[in-house]
C-alpha cells in the first residue's frame, strides 16, 4: 500500500482512470475468503487526505463515548418541541417527575422548580423594589 508522497505521485500519474482501478493500482486490495478481491476504499481515501495533510483521526480520539460533547445549544424541533437532553438533566441532577415553572423574560428561558417557585417570585419581587 502507497502512503504519503508516493501515493499522491501514482494518484497524478494514473490521471483519469476509474476508481476501482486507482485504489488497485495503489495497493489497497485485501483477499475476500471466497478468493475474490475488496477494494478499500475508505483506507485508501483517508491515506491520501493524510497524504494531503488533512488528519481526521486525531480529532475523535480525545473525546470519547463517540465524539460528542456539550454544545449547550437547543434547537426547536420539527415538531415545535424544545429538547434538552439527558446530559443537561444529569447535570443538574433532575429526575423523571421534576416540575418546573416556564419565566420568559427578554433574552432567557427560566425554569424554575415548583417548589421554589413562590420564593423566586419573593426574591424577585425584592430585587425590583
Amino acid at each position: 500500500m502507497l502512503t504519503g508522497s508516493e501515493l499522491l505521485a501514482k494518484v497524478k500519474e494514473l490521471g483519469d482512470v476509474s476508481k476501482s482501478d486507482l485504489v488497485r493500482a495503489c495497493g489497497y486490495v485485501s483477499d475476500r475468503k471466497d478468493g475474490g478481491d475488496r477494494l478499500n476504499f475508505t483506507a485508501f481515501y483517508e491515506a491520501l487526505l493524510e497524504a494531503k495533510g488533512v488528519n481526521l483521526s486525531s480529532g475523535g480520539a480525545a473525546i470519547g463515548k463517540g465524539g460528542r460533547k456539550l454544545s449547550y445549544i437547543a434547537k426547536v424541533q420539527g415538531n415545535g418541541n424544545l429538547l434538552i437532553g439527558k446530559a443537561y438533566t444529569a447535570m443538574l441532577n433532575l429526575e423523571p417527575g421534576d416540575e418546573f415553572e416556564i419565566k420568559l423574560g427578554k433574552k432567557a428561558i427560566r425554569l424554575i422548580p415548583t417548589g421554589a417557585a413562590a420564593e423566586h417570585s419573593e426574591a424577585a419581587d425584592q430585587v425590583d423594589e
